[in-house]
């Protein structure tokens, strides 16, 4: 069955290509600069074990220009991967909030489409891209079931002890705030992937996604019991550019002292702070090359972020009531030994001793780097968020096909 899953952004697109079950992409590809000067496609084709790149550059105005320009390349010259536009069973879109509605894939209807509108406000910088790019596909590829994959559904599993605020009930049940939790494709990949390699599914999990975007989710037996993302992505652990937890005082102090604005509190919350603000760079290979060459700052925002993922994995095993693993993923997660031996660092009360030899040898895939005789496993696990989300369209689909 071909899937082709579409991560759109609001001025790029990212997709690839399954063939399923299969795990390897047959193709995979970038739109980036969508409606502005200098856009460009980058389009890989994964064939006998080589990888062929088609590079173009040229003005692309809108999402749906950019999904008929992919089209063209999936389907003609001599890198064409599908005979016809008959050949994509399914379009699975990441859909970043889905409220309370969805704690699993959907069949995308236009009850389901008006919903994704309703929360437009949850989401703004996201949900009304995701929201044209199903609009814009269900033109693209008329034959083709498309299928809503939310970054929120794998949280739904959070007990409400965990997910409601303390602050008067009715802002709960009239405005929806609460806990919803992000990354939920990235955490529920990589600790399926965990519990497979542990052999245990009643098991207990810190899956840790450190990219630009970091979150820290703790899972019992398979499902999200919390989660450091709260109501929108700016809560828990320090990023790229989001400051993670600040106290509320803070920007109230800004407001009444410095005349801030909502929106200029919102750019220095978002896009002014997290690595950026403390160490000069939103990137983690710029941050480790400035401490390296003795920038006080970088070192500084090295220690913060290390000692907030070590705060949060000290109150997830308080709520675990125990730890079998905890697993780094994603960006930082996966190319960072540095980092992760400063987060498995003097937690040794815990169960967790890191064996640094074994960290300093990861080479892409799944590896244990604990030592052997430590009663937690400290796994390494590459994320594949496009390949979870064709897994779940496949598994939605399934049944349903002769």
């Amino acid at each position: 069955m071909n899937i082709l899953v579409i991560n759109s952004g609001s001025s790029s697109i990212k997709y690839q290509l399954f063939k399923m079950p299969v795990s390897q992409p047959v193709c995979s590809g970038l739109v980036e600069r969508i409606g502005i000067e200098g856009s460009f496609i980058k389009h890989s084709v994964f064939s006998g074990g080589e990888k062929l790149t088609i590079e173009k550059e040229a003005f692309i105005s809108s999402h749906a220009e950019a999904l008929n320009q992919v089209l063209d390349l999936l389907i003609n010259g001599e890198q064409a991967v599908i005979t016809s536009i008959e050949d994509i069973a399914a379009v699975g879109h990441r859909v970043v909030h889905g409220g309370e509605n969805f704690s699993s894939a959907a069949l995308i209807t236009d009850e389901v489409k008006q919903q994704i509108k309703n929360l437009f406000s949850l989401a703004p910088l996201h949900n009304p891209v995701n929201y044209i790019c199903i609009e814009v596909a269900e033109q693209t590829f008329p034959s083709a079931k498309q299928i809503a994959v939310f970054d929120t559904a794998f949280h739904q599993s959070i007990p409400e002890v965990a997910y409601r605020y303390a602050i008067p009930e009715q802002y709960y049940t009239a405005e929806g705030i609460r806990v919803y939790g992000f990354h939920g494709t990235s955490h529920k990949y990589v600790s399926e992937r965990a519990i497979e390699w542990l052999g245990d599914k009643h098991s207990k999990i810190i899956s840790i996604h450190l990219g630009n975007g970091c979150s820290i989710t703790a899972i019992k037996d398979g499902k999200s019991i919390d989660t450091s993302m709260g109501f929108g992505p700016l809560s828990g652990l320090m990023m790229g550019t989001r400051s993670g937890d600040i106290d509320p005082s803070v920007v109230f102090h800004l407001m009444e002292n410095a005349g801030y604005k909502p929106d200029q509190l919102s750019n220095l919350l978002n896009k002014q702070s997290g690595l950026l603000g403390v160490g000069g760079s939103s990137d983690m290979r710029d941050i480790n090359k400035m401490a390296s060459e003795g920038n006080d700052a970088a070192k500084l925002a090295l220690r913060l972020y290390a000692y907030r993922i070590k705060k949060f994995i000290g109150a997830y095993a308080a709520t675990l009531n125990g730890i079998d693993a905890i697993v780094f993923t994603a960006g930082v997660g996966e190319n960072d030994r540095e980092m992760r031996a400063a987060v498995s660092k003097e937690l040794s009360f815990l169960g967790i001793n890191i064996d640094l030899g074994k960290n300093n040898n990861y080479k892409g895939t799944i590896l244990d780097i604990s030592m052997a005789e430590g009663p937690v496993r400290i796994l390494v696990i590459p994320t594949n968020e496009e390949y979870e989300i064709a897994s779940q369209c496949f598994n939605l689909l399934s049944p349903k096909i002769d």
